[in-house]
């Protein structure tokens, strides 16, 4: 140690600041490149991954040059150093075990963490974790041996304002880097890794506590008496269900097939190749659409804002709509109190519930947020062999997820509660290069809208699949099957390129066809009812789960519920948009503009009556809103107990090793197993279920036939 030589540029005070500047970024990229995975996939990625640990880092370790003292100054400077440091190795040790980033809420409940954690806290830790705390215990060894010196000098005022400034103007590159590669970053706020490969641990940091005190101001303000008023409004909407049909479903298991971005003009469409041979997009789910067995909808809108796919669960899971800015479940999900179809399910009729998502299980916060819904099992991306060949950049593809997802699926009770997001039907709709290639490409100037048809036609066939194996395991008969359409596929900044291929033309193209391709598929498979057809009920997502109830039994009417009974004769027949925009079977209200929604024409000028009745309307979708807008919020739930239901424990629910925790809940069941691996007498069902290529379906498209 006493040989040791440092750079002269240490004994300064900058210099120092320098030091400790470039030690944290290397922490920093140590930690991005060995521990987290981030999803990097691009240059520009990367190089957003090296920049953004240096601005936070001069912007707080500059605060010590601000202060005049020796000591002082260089003691600030290495507790901030060694807080910053504490941060970065808290959020590694952390997501080796949840595969997460620690946010202020996890904090603030230090206590339930490190008792989840319990005796396993210690196997957390790697050898080669000395490495990211040696350098600190170096440098005060260095300074007892006076191998650095404290500058007397003090950091001018004007310099120390011009680093911190300089940390500004980094930041501020680095965020327009990232809204560029990502955008609405910041507001949609996808997931905690797309925070943190973007901006850093400590940029994360700060936003989340942003996010979490503006959230505790609404929470704290609310009172008992919000949820009267939230109450109050929820009975006079109620809509009592169809004596005919319910209960029909009653004891059944629910599987919902979440279909990505599949838009209701996708049901009985034909595309046209470049020689004018039609191509039916989803032959299957439209076999299902026509059948006698399925309650489908084709006056059924999507109520998305920005939380899209996420906004959708949440509107199907809970009858309430997202938040006008962001995304619920990665702003709340977290932390509020709910009333969700898992928990009202097991609480009232004793099912087990489980997602299926073969992507990272921190995307749109979704292994926080689950837990507060009462799923009891989630299975995401770490469940499922995903490689190169069979995913992209939002997943696992349909086939192989439908497939490997038996294997889990085959081990739950039932009655069950179950959910699969389906993916491969996302933007940008890539073309297919491998076996699966063959469904063809549409022909406009537009190659998102040109590869749409095609992925739509690979869920379907991978729905099929699935169907088939529901079959022939036995589940099929015992099941509900819910499909669903998410959100739109095509934007409305490209409706005008679709026009044509909806048999319209970008001139004639108007707000009402923008309103009018919000619509969605949704339908309600029950095997072995005869009562079902096409409705013509205008109703939206926030409507599902009261339909759903109906039918399974359960009586909304103590539910806090912002939808209605689609089959009850006492729906509005009105669908509110999260921006106040609606659609009823009368009127079409879309950015300021009217129309009748029969005829499509525009209402320029309304009559006195017209322009009552649409008030009417306004007043209802307003209604509608602020009331989910409260429970949100406000975080009402937790003074709401005239549903009967009991507290949600979201302790107890562990998303890690869930096939082992289902295997020993099987053993202690015993001979009351329900599972359908129990009922195949303990062997699995993984063998009946088939899977083929387009090309094994339907033959290689790209050899012609030379003897015509």
């Amino acid at each position: 140690m006493n040989k040791i030589k440092l750079p002269k540029f240490v004994n300064s005070r900058l210099g120092f600041f320098g030091l400790l500047t470039i030690l944290l970024w290397v922490k920093n990229i140590a930690a991005y490149l060995t521990e987290f995975k981030l999803g990097v996939e691009s240059f520009q990625q990367y190089l957003i991954l090296f920049i953004n640990p240096i601005a936070t880092t001069i912007f707080m370790l500059s605060i010590a040059l601000y202060v005049k003292g020796k000591k002082s100054s260089y003691i600030t400077m290495l507790v901030i150093y060694s807080l910053m440091t504490l941060l970065l190795f808290s959020n590694i040790v952390y997501y080796r075990e949840f595969t997460d980033f620690i946010t202020i809420n996890t904090m603030l409940g230090a206590g339930q963490v490190s008792s989840g954690l319990g005796e396993t806290a210690i196997k957390l830790f790697r050898p080669y974790d000395i490495l990211y705390w040696i350098d600190i215990i170096a440098l005060v060894v260095l300074f007892a041996r006076k191998k650095i010196t404290m500058d007397e000098r003090p950091v001018r005022a004007r310099m120390a304002l011009a680093i911190t400034t300089l940390s500004i103007m980094i930041f501020s590159g680095n965020l327009f880097m990232a809204e560029v590669d990502r955008p609405e970053l910041l507001t949609r706020t996808f997931s905690r890794d797309y925070l943190v490969k973007y901006l850093g641990i400590n940029a994360f940091t700060v936003y989340d506590g942003v996010q979490t005190y503006q959230a505790s101001q609404v929470r704290a303000e609310a009172s008992p008496t919000d949820m009267d008023d939230v109450a109050k409004y929820v009975s006079n909407h109620y809509a009592a269900p169809n004596d005919d049909l319910f209960g029909i479903a009653k004891g059944k298991n629910v599987i919902y097939i979440h279909l990505e971005s599949t838009q209701q003009f996708l049901i009985d469409y034909k595309l046209k190749d470049e020689n004018g041979v039609e191509h039916e997009v989803m032959p299957f789910i439209n076999s299902l659409y026509h059948d006698k067995q399925t309650f489908a909808f084709d006056n059924f809108y999507h109520q998305v804002k920005g939380g899209k796919t996420s906004d959708a669960e949440t509107l199907m899971d809970n009858s309430l709509f997202g938040l006008n800015q962001g995304a619920l479940m990665t702003q709340l999900g977290g932390k509020n109190t709910f009333q969700s179809a898992p928990n009202i399910l097991e609480q009232t009729a004793g099912y087990t519930s489980a997602v299926f998502h073969g992507n990272d299980s921190t995307f749109w916060n979704r292994n926080e947020t689950y837990k507060h819904w009462g799923y009891d099992y989630f299975f995401s991306k770490e469940y499922y062999d995903v490689n190169e060949d069979n995913s992209f950049q939002y997943g696992l593809h349909d086939k192989p997820f439908f497939q490997q997802s038996v294997k889990y699926l085959e081990q739950l009770p039932q009655p069950f509660y179950s959910k699969f997001i389906a993916v491969s039907n996302h933007f940008p709709y890539s073309e297919f290069t491998d076996d699966e290639a063959g469904f063809p490409m549409a022909q406009t100037d537009d190659e998102t809208i040109n590869g749409y048809f095609a992925t739509a036609n690979y869920l379907d066939a991978a729905v099929e699949e699935f169907f088939n194996y529901l079959k022939a395991s036995g589940l099929y008969d015992n099941s509900v099957i819910v499909l669903y359409g998410d959100h739109f596929g095509i934007s409305e900044s490209r409706n005008e390129s679709l026009a044509e291929l909806v048999g319209k033309t970008k001139e004639d193209w108007n707000s009402y066809d923008n309103a009018q391709m919000q619509k969605v598929p949704y339908l309600i498979h029950i095997p072995g009812q005869e009562n079902g057809g096409i409705n013509h009920t205008y109703g939206g997502q926030v409507d599902a789960l009261p339909t759903l109830m109906h039918l399974l039994g359960v009586d909304t009417k103590n539910y806090i519920m912002m939808g209605q009974d689609l089959l009850s004769a006492d729906h509005d027949q009105l669908v509110a948009f999260r921006n106040g925009d609606f659609v009823s079977d009368k009127y079409t209200y879309h950015k300021g503009s009217l129309y009748d929604t029969a005829s499509g024409n525009e209402i320029v000028t309304a009559t006195a009556q017209q322009q009552k009745e649409v008030d009417a309307l306004k007043e209802k979708v307003s209604a509608q809103l602020d009331a989910s807008d409260q429970v949100n919020n406000g975080d009402l739930f937790r003074f709401y107990d005239k549903s009967g239901l009991k507290d949600l424990d979201y302790t107890k629910f562990n998303y890690k090793d869930a096939l082992e925790q289902l295997k020993e809940a099987a053993a202690k069941a015993g001979n009351d197993n329900t599972s359908v691996i129990a009922e195949n007498g303990g062997q699995s069902t993984e063998d009946l279920y088939v899977t083929k290529t387009y090309k094994e379906l339907h033959g290689d498209p790209s050899v012609s036939d030379t003897t015509k």
